[in-house]
Order: structure tokens, then C-alpha cells, then sequence
């Protein structure tokens, strides 16, 4: 709908027309005391064109104030979904459902150029891509074993880094690419959630570090420099925070501090701001957006459904997320992209 239309079809626009040719009436009525040459039906299109100014003008402004707000692009039309960027910003790796498993693909960011990079018989889940580009971690599921792996960008190479006794989730990397950060699962009796840690693996070594110990604790990240870790915390039965450590995990502090649920936390790549998902405005949930210590809070993208696991483009200007909704045939969960 363009200004003129909006313009048009307010429910006040009839009374400040007639507001004006009030205001016209009683103008020409004095100016016809004066000289008899102004004609009235001039007058009354001139006044109506300065009135259609200004109010487009007021309409323009309002949506400019509008843009705050990003009008998310949805990219993927067939249940996708995790998108994150490579570190030059050109593609997308994500997972996309085939025949009833969790594959992995990549895609420029527009959502061309597709490209498959896995096709066992097995799950693929929360694909990470390595700072240095030749790598992406993610979670290999197969027979109720969860475990953290990486592979070659191209999809080649399959490395399993973590033990088997450990069912793990949610890969991210170190800014240098040597070491996959990860948590335990949290979910192994759902819905009941269990305690869950933070953990560092070393690619070389395969040795593992704790680093975020004690409660449920998953999606844990290091920030761009390396000296601090954003994480989400689950708090009782209901509620869920998103909270920062020291890069070493000591320190911990909650950045959110609301009743509804936060999570999903990923940092902007300059570290001064992190991106996350809540349901605060009572359903569903949306990306928002925080500085790095809790304030400047901003909802970045007006959706419908269930927006979650957001990720930044190395330029800092677009977040990518999933949106999940409801349809006649169940849930469609699609990659959605939102501007700053």
C-alpha cells in the first residue's frame, strides 16, 4: 500500500478534509470581500494539495521510525533451519530435512547455489562454521548418541572429537579455530531438563576442559576476543537467562534478568553486542538484541512463530534465524534473515 493509500483509507482522514475546507470556506469567503478574481474551486485544490503534503510527509516520517524494527526475509521454503555464516559472508551452512533425517547443506545467502554436504543415515544438528572457514563442528546423532564432529567445509573428513560416554550438543569454535567449545545434553529425559556443563575440546589433542560447571548450562560461546563466554542458564522449571563468564568460565553473572525465557545467546563480530531469543512478549518467541553487558535491550525482527538460534553475518548487519510455525500438516521451521 503506498502513503497515498494509507492516506486514504484512515479512518481520520474525512474529518482533517473537512476540517480544511471549513478552514477553505471561511478563507474565501473573506477573500471575496476583498477582490472577486481568486477562484473558489483553485483555492480549495490548493489548500487540499498543501494538506496531502504535509500529511505524507508525517506518513513518511512515521515509517522511518518504523525501521527500528527489521521485516524479516524468509530464504528457505522447505524445513530448514540453523543457518551460520561462513566467516567471509557469502554462504549459509544449515540443515535441511531429507527423508526424514537432519542433513547438512550450504547456500549463498541468498538461497542460491545449494549445495549437499552430508548424506548418511544419521542426524546432523547445530552446524558451526570455523573462524579460519576450513571447518564446520556440529552434532553427529546416531542410535541416541550425540556427538561433537567436524569435517572439511566441503563436507569430507569426518572427525569425531568427543568420547562416547559423553552425549553432547551445541559446537561453537575459539576465535583461532583450535578448540570447539560444547555443552552436555540437557535433554536426555525430557521434557525434564538435567544438569548440564560447558566444555572445551582441543582439536589436536582431543583434551577436554570444563569450563561452565553446576546447574543446566548449554549454547555456551566464546566471545570474539576470547575473554568472555555467553551462555544460557536454565533457572527453575520456567524460566531461562541468558548469562556471561570470563573466558576461563569464572565469574559468572546474568545478563537478562527476566521472567520469561532468554536463550539462544551469539555474539556480534566486534564483541560488543549478543543476539538472543525470548518469549517475553508472552507467546512465541523473537530475536533481540543487547549490548554485551545486559542494556540497550531491542527487539530486532517482528515474527510470528518460534524465533530462535540467531546468527550474525561477519559484518555485523544481518542476523540469521529459524522461525518455526504451525501448519495444517504439522511445523514448518525455515531460515529467516533480518537487517539491523
Amino acid at each position: 500500500m503506498t502513503p497515498e493509500e494509507s492516506l486514504l483509507s484512515c479512518p481520520l482522514f474525512p474529518v482533517f478534509v473537512l476540517s480544511t475546507f471549513l478552514v477553505c470556506d471561511s478563507f474565501i469567503a473573506h477573500k471575496a470581500i476583498v477582490t472577486s478574481r481568486l477562484n473558489s474551486s483553485l483555492l480549495r485544490l490548493t489548500f487540499f494539495s498543501v494538506l496531502l503534503t504535509i500529511s505524507l510527509a508525517s506518513l513518511h516520517a512515521a515509517a522511518a521510525a518504523d525501521r527500528a524494527i527489521s521485516i524479516p526475509v524468509q530464504i528457505t521454503h522447505a524445513q530448514n533451519f540453523d543457518p551460520f555464516s561462513s566467516p567471509d559472508g557469502k554462504r549459509l551452512v544449515f540443515i535441511s530435512m531429507i527423508s526424514g533425517k537432519e542433513q547438512l547443506f550450504t547456500m549463498n545467502v541468498d538461497g542460491f547455489n545449494i549445495l549437499q554436504l552430508t548424506s548418511d543415515d544419521a542426524d546432523h544438528e547445530d552446524p558451526a562454521w570455523s573462524q579460519d572457514g576450513t571447518k564446520m563442528a556440529f552434532v553427529l546423532t546416531s542410535k541416541d548418541r550425540h556427538s561433537i564432529a567436524v569435517m572439511g567445509a566441503d563436507g569430507g573428513n569426518v572427525e569425531v572429537l568427543t568420547p562416547p560416554e559423553q552425549n553432547t550438543i551445541h559446537p561453537n569454535w575459539s576465535a583461532d579455530s583450535k578448540r570447539v567449545i560444547y555443552c552436555t545434553n540437557d535433554d536426555l529425559q525430557p521434557p525434564k531438563k538435567n544438569s548440564a556443563d560447558i566444555n572445551a575440546v582441543d582439536l589436536a589433542t582431543k583434551k577436554i576442559t570444563p569450563l561452565i560447571t553446576g546447574g543446566i548450562n548449554t549454547y555456551g560461546s566464546w566471545s570474539p576476543d576470547m575473554k568472555h563466554i555467553a551462555f544460557r542458564k536454565i533457572i527453575g522449571d520456567e524460566n531461562s537467562e541468558v548469562f556471561i563468564a570470563d573466558g576461563d568460565g569464572s565469574n559468572p553473572r546474568n545478563l537478562t534478568k527476566n521472567p520469561f525465557f532468554d536463550g539462544w545467546p551469539a555474539w556480534s563480530p566486534d564483541g560488543k553486542k549478543i543476539a538472543f531469543a525470548s518469549n517475553r512478549r508472552g507467546h512465541g518467541y523473537q530475536i533481540f538484541v543487547m549490548d554485551a553487558d545486559g542494556a540497550n535491550l531491542r527487539l530486532v525482527a517482528n515474527t510470528e512463530g518460534r524465533g530462535t538460534a540467531p546468527r550474525w553475518s561477519p559484518d555485523g548487519k544481518v542476523i540469521y534465524f529459524t522461525n518455526c510455525v504451525e501448519k495444517d500438516y504439522g511445523v514448518d521451521c525455515e531460515i529467516l534473515s533480518a537487517r539491523l
